[in-house]
């Protein structure tokens, strides 16, 4: 099945909502190898005036995918995760991501483009946080291999 262009214009349902940890944003920033003292130290994210470690700005995909998982499970979209690469990835930050901060997504779709006999999927999260502030919005391109 090639991919529905009728996702366009497409919103999931929020996520249910993400509590950010202080170990999770220090695992993430030694993954990443974000070696800033913000990520890890509290102290040092208290002197710049935030409440506790600071996300790397990647840290984002992990709520993300929460939404990506919406899109992989729809049944009408054609999209194959076994034919599926993550092509691009943008952030556009409102403030950064705090340990202690609890956020939902909710991913729409924005553009799907035929490319050969496949396609690529653009999709947009809007991450807010507790209170509806805008966080940051997450752009994904997926591109989806088309049928053998």
């Amino acid at each position: 099945m090639p991919v529905n262009p009728d996702l366009v214009g497409r919103a999931f349902a929020p996520t249910v909502p993400y509590l950010v940890g202080r170990e999770k944003v220090r695992e993430f920033a030694r993954a990443v190898f974000a070696t800033d003292p913000q990520h890890t130290d509290p102290a040092a994210a208290r002197a710049l005036g935030y409440a506790d470690v600071i996300a790397p700005p990647t840290f984002a995909m992990v709520v993300q995918d929460l939404t990506l998982q919406q899109l992989l499970a729809e049944p009408d979209s054609g999209i194959a995760l076994e034919r599926t690469i993550h092509a691009e990835q943008r952030f556009r930050y409102t403030r950064p991501i705090v340990a202690g901060d609890e956020l939902t997504a909710q991913l729409s779709i924005t553009g799907v483009r035929a490319v050969g006999k496949g396609a690529m999927v653009t999709s947009e999260a809007e991450i807010r946080d507790a209170a509806a502030a805008h966080v940051v919005t997450a752009t994904s391109i997926l591109l989806i291999g088309g049928d053998e």
